[in-house]
């Protein structure tokens, strides 16, 4: 191997591991892989399945740009600039076979993402868990991400802030904007249904989403389709991780 590609290989790596965390985190045991990916205004710090799923399972969750560690960069704004970044991060990571999940703003992403590994010819997860998100073709009720900051404050102080620091909540703001923004201008384009099943997930007190518009995501799959609900609201996956590790490990029951 050459200097430079031994230079642009090591990069490579680097860029995997800034998108990608807790790559490698298992790398003696993995037999398969769970990549995760978070809701609007959280990092990867936010989920914590891996000590829910065997040491066969390598959890991997999405950093995108903005948060914890990667808070001195700017938030992306876009499906497609998240895509264009993340898709090849994951497409060369496929080599043991790869479930997605994703939570609200993550199932658009994680959604997203298999559809442009489809395109580039690449693997495709063997199962999707979309949580908590109308199925994409479906508008927005409510859109929030163009509203002033005092009013948009006073809505998030009401959900995703709630108990948060008032500075707190001010410092983060920006990145809550840009990550609505993502969801809301997203704008669906129509293909054919995804091979993989899906299993839809959501919280049975959640009034951002209704059921209809989970069971809307059986229309993007040709394969197998669950809907289930949890007990709780749209952020019902706080401490419901055991929960939600023993509904993939049913689901896949390879991955046992």
């Amino acid at each position: 191997m050459s200097a430079g590609t031994f230079t642009t290989a090591t990069a490579r790596e680097g860029l995997a591991q800034l998108w990608l965390r807790g790559l490698g985190s298992r790398q003696e045991t993995a037999r398969h892989r769970l990549f995760v990916f978070p809701h609007a205004g959280a990092g990867a710090s936010a989920y914590r399945l891996a000590p829910h799923v065997p040491d066969t399972v390598e959890v991997v969750t999405v950093q995108l740009p903005g948060r914890e560690n990667r808070f001195a960069e700017d938030p992306l704004t876009s499906v497609d600039a998240v895509v264009d970044e993340l898709a090849p991060l994951i497409a060369s990571r496929t080599e043991l076979p790869f479930g997605f999940f994703g939570h609200s703003m993550g199932a658009l992403v994680a959604f997203a993402v298999a559809r442009r590994l489809r395109t580039m010819g690449a693997p495709l997860p063997a199962r999707m868990f979309l949580s908590a998100l109308r199925a994409p073709d479906l508008p927005d009720r409510e859109p929030l991400h163009h509203l002033p900051d005092a009013e948009l404050l006073d809505r998030l102080g009401r959900g995703e802030f709630a108990g948060l620091d008032p500075e707190l909540q001010e410092l983060l703001l920006p990145l809550m904007r840009a990550d609505l923004t993502l969801c809301e201008t997203y704008a669906y384009e129509h293909e054919a249904p995804l091979p993989c099943p899906f299993t839809v997930l959501g919280g049975s007190d959640d009034d951002t989403v209704r059921e209809p518009e989970l069971a809307a995501w059986h229309d993007h799959t040709s394969a197998d389709f669950e809907l289930r609900l949890f007990p709780g609201e749209h952020l019902y996956v706080r401490g419901a991780e055991p929960q939600l590790a023993e509904t993939i490990m049913r689901t896949v029951p390879a991955w046992g």
